[in-house]
């Protein structure tokens, strides 16, 4: 536990905030418990910093000038899949949902108190296997060996790759992840709740646009009526 808290303390965060003061004293903080931080105030030098740094894991501000955070976001999965979290001002802003459609794994609303960022990160990083091993490492200890199969959908839970009518799907580790447990109970409903603690380790309640938009980006690429909305209670893999 020691040597996982110290290999994942010192992650590379590409933090991108123009308020001074923010930016700042949570550079501060996130320093303070391990992380290495490089924090730039608006979202072209963000990018910049990222194709420079290759960090472990963005946290970006939604509302940064030059590039916004989720034109940002969106830059970003076009090169790379590592884990993105979005900070937004207000939990039931549309940037929200509009950073999660742009490809953020997560968000945290502002102001945030830098213990619960801290513990944020840390469930990110540990689902990305950013902790020790790279992503693939964090989702293969979950899932069983074998090839799967649902229609023209094939899940390969030994190599990581799904393809669909023989071609390769590319997913990012959360979506990866939101696939293993569909595929590991196709038929059977799984509750936003569930999802939640599972796909984003969460072990309080949270926000189930996470789960909805991210539904959604799967549907996208695994086909729209492969993943079934069971209004009420959750969502179903179509065995």
């Amino acid at each position: 536990m020691e040597e996982q808290t110290q290999r994942r303390a010192g992650a590379r965060v590409l933090f991108v905030e123009d308020d001074d003061v923010i930016r700042e004293a949570t550079q501060l903080a996130l320093e303070r418990v391990g992380f290495r931080v490089t924090a730039v105030p608006d979202g072209l030098q963000g990018l910049e910093s990222f194709r420079a740094g290759a960090p472990d894991i963005a946290l970006l501000d939604v509302m940064v000038p030059g590039m916004d955070g989720v034109s940002l976001c969106r830059r970003i999965r076009d090169e790379s899949t590592v884990p993105v979290i979005m900070l937004s001002a207000r939990a039931d802003s549309i940037d929200v949902v509009l950073g999660l459609e742009a490809g953020a794994d997560d968000y945290v609303t502002k102001p945030f108190d830098v213990s619960v960022l801290v513990a944020r990160l840390r469930a990110v990083m540990r689902r990305f296997g950013h902790a020790g091993g790279g992503a693939r490492q964090a989702v293969e200890e979950e899932a069983a060996a074998g090839l799967l199969r649902f229609g023209d959908l094939e899940v390969d839970t030994e190599g990581m790759e799904v393809r669909r009518g023989g071609e390769r799907i590319a997913l990012t580790p959360t979506e990866m992840r939101l696939l293993l447990e569909f595929s590991a109970a196709p038929g059977t409903v799984l509750s936003r709740d569930r999802l939640l603690e599972r796909v984003w380790d969460y072990g309080w309640g949270g926000d189930t646009r996470v789960v909805d938009v991210h539904v959604q980006r799967l549907r996208a690429k695994i086909g729209q009526d492969r993943i079934e909305t069971v209004r009420g209670f959750g969502y179903k893999l179509r065995a």
